[in-house]
């Protein structure tokens, strides 16, 4: 299961995006959006997020 992304928190900074190592990450518009089929369940851009709106399930 991918990463969960709280869109209250989440300010489109990219962080995530820069931080995951299988380019599961963009921001199309002002919220990070995780493709499941790509995501790796790393954590990386957990850990990344300046603003904690990243949360694994």
């Amino acid at each position: 299961m991918a990463v969960q992304v709280d869109k209250e928190k989440c300010s489109a900074c990219k962080a995530c995006v820069d931080a995951c190592p299988s380019s599961a990450i963009t921001v199309p518009d002002q919220v990070a959006i995780i493709s499941e089929s790509d995501c790796i369940d790393c954590g990386a851009c957990v850990d990344a997020c300046p603003n904690g709106s990243l949360a694994m399930p």
